[in-house]
């Protein structure tokens, strides 16, 4: 059975490599575009309900186009329906984000109008640098909130922590609000690492199984689930016990999930 979050086909059309695997009227290839907008939901269907977010300068491949909704497979293979709007043409960006938040001013000057706000991981094309500001299509940003693709972060654990205290949101992956798998995916994708979408292909797909002692960076499956341990005792996750990215010690974190009817540990894994 095809899982439909991987598979880029609605009956309509679907991805040219799928020929012969699934049933469509129309097999493309696909068109290369980009988000064009700070966060926009993935979605299960055309206005339907959210699986995940894409975030400015996300690449994805469009396979149709149709009432203003756009059915595209982003490059972590995720598959969905985003507004055709919030698409444009290719770019290629030099940095992203790299502070939990920052803004796109009107003018390379503090107090002009802020025309934008950019949640942490989004990507920017730079066109020119000024003192203070790098100036960017959408408006300029201040140069030390912003870090160059090739220099991504060293340690997930690290921008695991910078989003302490994000509100928790289903199927959110920016500071605005974040899910479990979000976390993760925004601290391995900031250090350059490939990460899937969901908690159930992250545990499938990511790092190795391991046993005790726990270290830093490790992440903890449960059914549905996922954190990330800053150090041998101590879990930071995003989850809808605490509505926010919050810190708690491994041992309490397991009991209370157990306890909640949501099962055991089902993976340790070591990236």
């Amino acid at each position: 059975m095809t899982d439909r979050r991987l598979t880029p086909a609605n009956g309509r059309v679907a991805a040219m490599h799928l020929a012969g695997q699934v049933a469509a009227a129309q097999f493309v290839a696909g068109d290369e575009m980009v988000l064009n907008a700070p966060i926009t939901d993935l979605c299960a269907s055309p206005a339907g309900a959210r699986d995940r977010q894409l975030l400015l300068g996300a690449d994805v491949t469009v396979f149709e186009d149709l009432d203003d909704w756009s059915f595209v497979q982003a490059s972590d293979g995720y598959v969905g329906y985003v507004p055709s709007q919030a698409l444009a043409a290719p770019i290629v960006p030099t940095h992203f984000v790299a502070t939990v938040a920052t803004h796109a001013y009107e003018a390379e000057d503090f107090k002009s109008c802020d025309l934008m706000r950019l949640p942490f991981g989004a990507r920017l094309q730079v066109i020119d640098e000024r003192r203070k500001f790098f100036e960017t299509p959408f408006g300029f940003v201040p140069k030390g909130h912003l870090r160059r693709m090739d220099r991504p972060f060293a340690d997930p654990a690290t921008v695991a922590q910078m989003h302490f205290g994000v509100p928790y949101l289903w199927g959110g992956n920016a500071t605005n609000g974040i899910d479990c798998s979000g976390l993760i995916t925004a601290s391995l994708t900031a250090c350059a690492i490939p990460c899937p979408g969901d908690s159930d292909m992250q545990c499938e797909e990511l790092g190795q199984d391991i046993g005790e002692p726990l270290a830093r960076g490790d992440l903890i499956f449960w059914k549905g689930h996922v954190g990330m341990m800053v150090d041998a005792q101590t879990l930071i996750h995003a989850n809808a016990h605490h509505m926010a990215t919050a810190y708690e010690p491994i041992d309490k974190a397991i009991q209370r999930i157990q306890a909640q009817g949501d099962g055991p540990v089902i993976a340790r894994k070591r990236l």
